[in-house]
């Protein structure tokens, strides 16, 4: 008979426990639930819609946090930008230097401003700067690839 009250002492503890883990995951559950409509209440509320039930004060923190996102987006729009145009630059330096590299400019070839030789003694003419040699069909391109 001992043995059987054991038994059932130990069959109605695991019994007890099982009740309580079943209580225990169904207020989880109620608790998840009622998180979950919450944010979706929120989410309603973010989105303009179901405003009606909500107080001054609600709105007023509903305004916030929409101001507080709306400075976050500005902000983010802004370093992406900022980064797409710090990324554009080098890559239109680095295609000036190729440039510059692939057609080098008159003065680097030796075609600049030259003075002439006149002789000194000769008073008739005055003295006058020669200007480069003509180059026909010398043309820069700069091509941007993006």
């Amino acid at each position: 008979m001992m043995v059987f009250f054991a038994v059932f002492v130990m069959n109605l503890s695991l019994i007890v426990n099982y009740f309580l883990l079943e209580l225990s995951s169904q207020q989880e559950y109620l608790k998840l639930k009622a998180r979950y409509e919450a944010l979706q209440r929120s989410q309603r509320n973010l989105m303009g819609e179901d405003l009606g039930p909500l107080s001054s004060k609600e709105l007023e923190s509903l305004e916030r946090q929409l101001d507080s996102s709306l400075k976050q987006i500005r902000s983010t729009r802004t370093q992406f930008m900022l980064d797409q145009l710090s990324d554009l630059q080098r890559k239109l330096e680095g295609y000036q230097i190729n440039q510059l590299q692939m057609n080098p400019s008159v003065e680097d070839m030796g075609y600049g401003r030259h003075p002439c030789h006149q002789d000194q003694g000769d008073h008739l003419f005055h003295q006058m700067e020669c200007e480069p040699t003509l180059q026909i069909g010398y043309v820069l391109f700069l091509e941007l690839k993006y």
